[in-house]
């Protein structure tokens, strides 16, 4: 039985000795396994930790995430931060995300420092594959995209939502195509694509999926069980609970929850089940006010129901089934502790603020330090112990006596409120200045030629305006004077000839307005002469009203021409010269493409 090794069901598998002989000079953990083990970590955006079955959450049935727990472990008190950009770069650095040159989740606030190592530059630094399947969320231009990240391959969209979700334009490693079918299917098959193409080799598989974030779409077969049934299970101020909210939310839940389990089969069906680690977890809070335990907060709040995710963890023959673990973790660990589990080394020569937990995972130490974990949110902190939560008001909380933070102790147990208010202080003074965020946008790498410059980062000046409140899926309109003009803040990494493209919708009644896109003085302009008047599309497929987010459309590139760019930083200007008609155009971006 040498050579033999019993996969996850039981069944018999042979390894090869050749196999085992060339693992054991691979790394660390080649002793024991046939290669360093893969690793698949599926991120929810804004599901919350009650929106599970595994969680006693009656309203909805998660069978395959909550296989996981079943098959490996369960941390009960996991956490991430308020939203969701911040929580990504925890991760993906082990770092606080104030750290890392991330304040915020739109108009370069998301960006993560350029100098910054992250998981994925980790892993591939070891030899794994590394690709990425959905929201990024930390960077759009070069060096802030997953492929300058250590991600070998990128399918998604890097704003911080989307306003379509049925066959979306989406982009590949930085190149703009249109999705197929509902986007988290489509997230997941690209995934899977990888994972096969790269089974016989260590891979690290990133899937960050946009669901259930609003808007509020979902297919008709999720949706048909929830559209007519009650919620018997309410947020615990039920008067705030959108109930039909609540209910595709589920249902987006629900979506997950196949393609979760398409991805776990897709491992079995290729016998890698085995040796691969398989991560779920949550980037905030609920989106909105649904059963959450009766925690206290949602989304947004830095109290325990915004912070506290799902996080189950899977190693078959490495992590025990059903395993629960009570020792307060966070978004941080994740890279120490992969490195770790892996047997990788970590490269960052920065410190991480986040330590391994392989230990919770693989083993009951015999001792375990109790520790604090901080979360920032607008110039203040909430700081969490094993037992404690202080907020950013200063109240403290017994989270064991009193998990629904109904109760103040600050002043009757004084000595505990004053040393985490000092931890508190201590590390907001620690942190950079956050807020002061003077970075233009990059453009002009050999390497990544084509850079995107979307209305979301730019600035309209005039009566131009954004159409919805939130940026991230936005494009400007109502351009209709030649005084009004969009202006993006850039730097060009290297002088050449550049192709100037904008993205912009026209009718057929508005043609003929001629303009101009200038930066430090070098100017390119053309005639706006095809009409391209696409319908908004979003309305029909939205369960619910949709809030801040954009509706779409199905912009088309307009070519300028050349454009000569010198090394620099400065303003980039686009304006209209000539109006003939009520507009110029829609704008949703612009592309300059170094050209060799």
């Amino acid at each position: 039985m040498a050579n033999q090794k019993l996969n996850r069901r039981g069944f018999i598998r042979s390894v090869g000795a050749g196999v085992l002989a060339a693992s054991v000079a691979r790394n660390t953990f080649a002793k024991q396994q046939i290669k360093p083990p893969n690793i698949v970590i599926m991120l929810a955006d804004d599901q919350g930790w009650g929106d599970l079955s595994l969680h006693g959450n009656a309203n909805l049935s998660t069978p395959n995430i909550d296989s996981l727990a079943r098959d490996g472990a369960m941390f009960d008190r996991f956490f991430v931060c308020p939203v969701c950009a911040p929580t990504r770069a925890e991760f993906l650095t082990g770092r606080y995300y104030p750290t890392t040159g991330v304040h915020g989740v739109s108009t370069g606030a998301e960006r993560m420092n350029p100098d910054e190592v992250t998981i994925a530059d980790t892993f591939k630094a070891a030899g794994y594959a590394t690709g990425a399947f959905g929201k990024w969320h930390n960077g759009m231009q070069y060096p802030y995209h997953p492929n300058a990240r250590g991600f070998d391959e990128y399918y998604g969209f890097c704003s911080g939502h989307w306003g379509q979700y049925f066959d979306p334009i989406l982009e590949h490693n930085g190149k703009i195509v249109r999705g197929k079918g509902y986007i988290t299917d489509d997230l997941t098959e690209h995934a899977m694509d990888f994972i096969e193409k790269n089974k016989d080799k260590p891979f690290f598989c990133y899937v960050p999926y946009n669901t259930p974030h609003s808007p509020m779409q979902v297919p008709d077969r999720f949706f048909e069980k929830f559209k007519n049934d009650p919620i018997a299970m309410k947020h615990r101020d039920e008067e705030r609970e959108d109930i039909p909210k609540t209910s595709v939310a589920l249902a987006m839940c629900e979506n997950i929850d196949w393609n979760v389990g398409r991805i776990l089969a897709k491992l079995e069906e290729l016998d890698i089940a085995d040796n691969t680690i398989v991560i779920y977890f949550s980037d905030n809070g609920p989106n909105s006010y649904r059963w959450n335990d009766r925690m206290k907060g949602r989304k947004g709040s830095p109290d325990e129901g915004g912070l506290r995710v799902p996080c189950l963890f899977r190693w078959p023959g490495h992590i025990k089934p059903g395993l629960k673990i009570s020792q307060i973790a966070g978004a941080i660990d994740f890279l120490p502790t992969l490195s770790d589990m892996a047997g990788i080394s970590t490269i960052s020569t920065k410190p991480l603020d986040g330590i391994s937990i392989k230990p919770l995972l693989t083993a009951k130490p015999s001792t375990w330090n109790d520790r604090m974990i901080f979360t920032y949110r607008k110039n203040g902190a909430s700081v969490r112990t094993q037992q404690y939560r202080m907020d950013p008001q200063g109240q403290l909380f017994d989270m064991t006596a009193d998990p629904e933070q109904r109760t103040d102790l600050s002043k009757e147990r004084p000595e505990i409120a004053k040393k985490l208010s000092q931890a508190k202080k201590r590390w907001l003074d620690s942190l950079p200045d956050v807020e002061n965020d003077q970075r233009p946008f990059s453009v002009g790498y050999p390497e990544f030629p084509s850079t995107m410059l979307p209305a979301r980062d730019g600035v309209a000046v005039g009566k131009v305006k954004r159409s919805a409140k939130a940026p991230n899926c936005s494009f400007f309109t109502n351009w209709r004077s030649t005084d009004d003009k969009m202006t993006w803040n850039i730097e060009v990494a290297n002088s050449g000839n550049y192709k100037a493209e904008i993205y912009y919708a026209c009718p057929k009644k508005d043609l003929g307005s001629t303009v101009e896109l200038e930066f430090n003085g070098s100017r390119v302009s053309g005639k706006v002469t095809k009409a391209n008047n696409p319908p908004l599309i979003g309305a029909s497929f939205d369960r619910v009203e949709r809030g801040s987010e954009s509706y779409v459309k199905d912009f088309k590139p307009m070519s300028l021409g050349k454009f000569k760019l010198k090394k620099g930083k400065g303003t980039l200007t686009l304006r209209a010269l000539e109006i003939p008609g009520d507009q110029a155009m829609e704008v949703r971006l612009v592309m300059l493409t170094l050209l060799k």
